[in-house]
């Protein structure tokens, strides 16, 4: 364990170390990574999870953005060529290039709630590793993995479940936690959909759909491509476009699936 000033918990960086064992060796579990993987853990701290990594896969890749933890990780497995210490930002390193191979490598970390989504989009950015675990809020989780037509379910559930398959593994509860956190969290799992199923025009097209019926999801699908002024589309193509797909002018945002989703932006080229 990492002690004095690196072990104090820092409000700014959104800290907060999970003490509880048994479901640190629950989340590593869950990775199910191998002698033979490559793993990078986003935000090790004073490493809960890393001392369950280490020795059991190949090459372990540690990204710690605070200076007082980062240089206790560095002292602790410095003499190791198994273990890579990157003093870094995880949405602003260049992950291809800290990773023998970024679309092999397995993902695992305890997040910062408060960059929770910027994190998520960044690391499903291509190539995309072969499996991500992630500790998140159990608000984040529920929108994650929200069915089609609840008030859960909005963009970020379309954005990653339209590239990666997601399972909500098990809740962890504040008292695994030091300092104890107001909220609950929950692990959740992304397995990017191999081969991809989108082109890099598609899933632009297709954010920018999304996100703009999200906006304004209280509003009838017809007015919303009609009227949003990131799509502005011709009222006659949106009538032959949705009777097309079989899709209601007075469908909300919420009752459409990711593969309408996809589907609908493919019509509107």
């Amino acid at each position: 364990m990492l002690g004095g000033e690196a072990a104090r918990a820092k409000k700014s960086l959104g800290q907060n170390f999970l003490v509880d064992a048994n479901i640190q060796r629950k989340i590593v579990d869950a990775l199910g990574a191998s002698r033979e993987d490559e793993v990078l853990e986003i935000g090790p701290g004073r490493g809960a999870l890393t001392r369950h990594l280490v020795d059991t896969v190949r090459r372990l890749t540690l990204v710690e953005l605070d200076d007082g933890l980062m240089e206790a990780l560095q002292g602790r497995f410095d003499e190791r060529s198994d273990v890579n210490v990157v003093h870094g930002d995880i949405l602003d390193v260049d992950l291809t290039a800290l990773l023998e191979d970024a679309a092999e490598a397995r993902i695992i970390g305890n997040i910062p709630y408060n960059i929770t989504t910027p994190i998520i989009f960044r690391l499903l950015e291509r190539p995309r590793p072969r499996e991500i675990i992630l500790m998140v809020q159990q608000e984040v989780a529920d929108r994650i993995t929200a069915p089609v037509g609840t008030k859960a379910y909005g963009a970020l559930s379309v954005g990653i479940r339209t590239v990666a398959r997601v399972d909500r593994l098990f809740k962890v509860g504040r008292g695994a936690f030091r300092p104890v956190p107001r909220v609950d969290s929950a692990i959740v799992r992304m397995t990017p959909i191999r081969p991809e199923p989108l082109d890099s025009g598609q899933e632009e097209r297709v954010r920018r759909l999304v996100r703009a019926g999200f906006q304004w999801r209280r509003k009838q699908l017809r007015k919303i491509l009609r009227d949003h002024p990131d799509l502005r589309v011709e009222v006659a193509r949106i009538d032959a476009v949705l009777d097309s797909l079989s899709i209601p002018p007075e469908a909300r945002p919420e009752t459409l699936d990711p593969e309408r989703f996809v589907a609908l932006a493919d019509a509107l080229i």
